[in-house]
């Protein structure tokens, strides 16, 4: 077996963005596939600051010639040929601008649809462990939120700070090349616009931070909430849960407004260099005009000039702004896509042509959390087509034993073999499907209660779904519906809990795998239709190989084996009359439940 994978090509093994200034090298390596279309966006971008920059020196000449020709007579067709250059300039900067925008659009949502991608990828390498610790609305938060700030802020940022750069570097050479007393004029009024611009930008950068992790906060919070809506109000828990809402959305509020309140002192500070650029060009070139230094064309060409100063400082400001945003947003998805995943199973090779459905536990120990074991030294032998059922005292180890069966952990020492084969040399997917499953939580989608049924499974007959629903008595009830089969099943559809159980039955039933878990699976139903569902369950696990994790000891009298865990081992075994003829532990279930 390979090591343990972790993270996305372009990182080190396991290593994680621990800062926005990381997280930004991060969305550098991810862009790599887009540097091309990037560069010529850039390079659009480039090309549609020049012609600006030109513009105002044909603006000044066009004012000189006007200038001179009111005394010695206008050459209209100098003045009309200034004109129409004048208009090619500005509408060709406007068209390379464009193409610029159309292809940096086009990247972006690109980028978002890779990174939801992998994220979706990533999810189904993760281990269930991840699950425990992190919540279902964060995770969505990440696939949603971050990767929307993400392709927005990098696309209003990447090209408009390239502009602003190229343009404040043009103008300022310019500036100088035309008049070096109005260059430093205009520049000087712009020094406080600088230094302010990066005292709010290190002040803001946490908020933008905080930010993101609150939005995700909040995400898990309403999803929880909302998921268990009905609990929370049979409880009487809506105080609670309200003042933790309030709580986050308290924390929220002064960390948006904080990164908002800081941002949006950008564009009127930066308003406010360019009016005083403005007034003091004004000023010091009408002395200088007066004084016959520079000409009065000159001063017109500086107030586009001081415009096109200051526009780059507001747009920088607003760009490097935007950026924090993706850079905070972009460590918690690489922060997700970093994550540890499940061992690579590649290498494993091994099959099992025809599953039997022998099954050894052979000293098996695991631990949810190191140094914690749940299970220590278990060892069991099961005979194919056998019913095997897992009883014991809430936090035995029961479900746990399923989850490594199923591999969807890994055992820390010993090992699990199915017909003479250690799982942890067959593939996870190939060990899925050895088994159909049937959970007490049940789950079902939006759909037809015929895909529904059929989910997973390839080529599936209706008379194989109608038989399955016949064998746990809901075909009746869903004939019944306007659309039969084809019905719509949604979060709105009316059906109880023991219905939806029964559904998920029948979805096992159509799999036909060739071993089967059952948790609790008859546990929503009432006794009749329980009575129902045990026929229909000796019926699907007749010649196979089951295990049944079981509360309500009356469903599993009749199994061929029964394991009593407790603490982690194996306490007890045999039938259900030998165990209570032993009188232990087993017994003492038996009778809590029936006698009391």
């Amino acid at each position: 077996m390979s090591a343990v994978r972790k993270g996305p090509p372009g990182r080190g093994p396991g290593e994680k963005p621990k800062n926005v200034k990381s997280s930004m090298l991060e969305l550098l390596r991810y862009l790599k596939p887009w540097y091309k279309p990037i560069a010529a966006a850039l390079l659009f971008s480039i090309i549609g600051i020049a012609l600006t920059l030109i513009a105002p020196d044909k603006l000044a000449q066009l004012t000189n010639d006007i200038s001179d020709g009111l005394a010695a007579g206008i050459d209209m067709g100098l003045i009309v040929k200034s004109i129409i250059t004048i208009l090619v300039i500005y509408i060709g900067s406007s068209l390379v601008t464009c193409a610029s925008s159309y292809i940096m659009i086009t990247v972006m949502q690109k980028l978002a649809w890779s990174m939801r991608t992998s994220i979706s990828k990533k999810i189904n390498r993760l281990p269930l462990k991840f699950f425990d610790k992190v919540t279902v609305g964060d995770v969505l938060s990440r696939i949603t939120n971050d990767v929307d700030t993400i392709s927005s802020a990098l696309n209003s940022s990447i090209t408009t700070l390239v502009q602003a750069v190229v343009q404040f570097v043009g103008v300022t050479v310019i500036m100088f090349a035309t008049s070096g007393r109005l260059a430093l004029t205009a520049i000087g009024a712009s020094i406080i616009g600088f230094v302010l611009m990066f005292v709010i930008i290190l002040r803001s950068r946490k908020y933008f931070v905080q930010q993101q992790q609150n939005l995700g906060e909040m995400n898990g919070h309403i999803e929880e909430m909302y998921s268990g809506h009905d609990i929370v109000r049979v409880y009487g828990a809506t105080g609670q849960a309200k003042k933790e809402f309030d709580r986050i959305n308290t924390n929220l509020y002064t960390s948006a407004w904080k990164s908002q309140f800081f941002g949006g002192l950008m564009m009127p500070l930066m308003g406010f260099v360019g009016n005083f650029g403005y007034v003091a060009v004004c000023v010091v070139g009408a002395a200088l005009t007066m004084s016959g230094s520079i000409r009065f064309g000159t001063v017109i060409a500086f107030i586009s000039y001081v415009k096109l100063f200051t526009n780059p400082l507001s747009q920088i400001s607003q760009a490097v702004n935007s950026l924090m945003s993706a850079g905070a947003a972009g460590e918690r998805v690489f922060g997700f896509l970093g994550e540890e995943e499940m061992s690579d199973d590649s290498g494993c090779t091994r099959t099992i042509d025809h599953v039997r459905g022998k099954v050894d536990f052979e000293d098996v120990r695991f631990g949810y959390e190191e140094d914690k074991p749940v299970i220590n030294d278990f060892s069991a032998s099961i005979e194919p087509g056998r019913k095997v059922a897992i009883v014991g005292y809430t936090g035995a180890g029961k479900t746990t034993m399923v989850n490594l069966l199923m591999r969807f952990y890994d055992v820390w020492s010993g090992q699990i073999k199915i017909d003479g084969v250690p799982i942890s040399e067959l593939k996870r997917s190939e060990v899925h499907s050895m088994f159909g499953m049937v959970l007490q939580d049940t789950w079902l989608f939006e759909g037809t209660y015929r895909e529904n049924i059929a989910y997973g499974k390839q080529g599936v007959t209706d008379e194989q779904i109608q038989a399955a629903c016949k064998l746990v008595g809901m075909d009746h009830y869903i004939s019944t519906l306007p659309d039969g089969y084809d019905t719509q099943l949604n979060d709105r559809s009316s059906l109880s809990a023991g219905q939806r159980q029964l559904l998920t039955i029948a979805r096992a039933m159509v799999e036909n795998a060739p071993m089967i878990i059952l948790d609790e699976a008859t546990s929503s139903v009432d006794t009749r239709t329980e009575a129902l569902v045990q026929k229909a369950m000796d019926r699907l696990t007749r010649g196979r190989t089951s295990f049944v994790i079981a509360h309500r000891l009356s469903t599993i009298r009749d199994a061929d084996l029964i394991l009593v865990m407790d603490k982690g081992d194996v306490v007890e075994s045999g039938t259900h009359e030998q165990l209570l003829e032993a009188g232990g532990l087993y017994k003492e279930l038996y009778t809590s439940q029936f006698e009391g």
